[in-house]
């Protein structure tokens, strides 16, 4: 559990590092920029393998069921299809200000919802939390927003990645053993 929570706590230092001490970044230049990424692959490292771990013993408070996976499963496409209009500049990323950060936040909720443990909690819980934190720094800082300009074949972009990323996102998580289609 202690690896989790290093991990959470990495990612959150690495992520808030430059909205937080905006001067302390600046003054480590392109390099801070590696060392951001460094510190960010770490964290990832350590919640992978800190959860993996503490799920091995965790308490269960609730689980699946075959409602609950489903509305996961849901959830997760639109998770999916947030962060590809984001990339894409759809028009769903034209009216929703942090599209990226809302799909964390939706991929959150929705992992919540079939895994009721301790390790999830903090693991799930935590990139809420940090998600719904970065949003409101990032409005603090930038209250003004320009949504971005349409792209010719951008709905059709977002729709055909978010099919090809989730069918991925669907057999990895049956590869590494865990069951997304309940």
């Amino acid at each position: 559990m202690t690896l989790l929570i290093l991990g959470m706590a990495l990612w959150w230092g690495a992520h808030l590092f430059k909205r937080v001490v905006p001067e302390a970044r600046a003054r480590l230049g392109n390099a801070g920029r590696g060392i951001v990424a460094v510190a960010i692959l770490a964290s990832v490292v350590m919640m992978y393998f800190g959860y993996g771990a503490a799920k091995a013993e965790a308490a269960v408070w609730w689980g699946r069921n075959a409602a609950l996976v489903g509305i996961n499963n849901l959830l997760m496409v639109f998770a999916v299809y947030l962060y590809a209009a984001s990339g894409t500049k759809a028009a769903l990323a034209r009216r929703i200000r942090h599209p990226q950060l809302t799909a964390v936040k939706t991929w959150a909720v929705a992992h919540l919802l079939v895994n009721g443990d301790l390790p999830s909690l903090i693991l799930f819980g935590g990139l809420l939390a940090w998600a719904v934190v970065s949003v409101i720094l990032i409005n603090r800082a930038q209250r003004d927003w320009t949504p971005p300009v349409a792209k010719p074949g951008a709905e059709w972009k977002a729709i055909v990645g978010t099919v090809v990323v989730t069918v991925g996102i669907m057999l990895i998580h049956n590869w590494l053993g865990y069951q997304p289609w309940g």
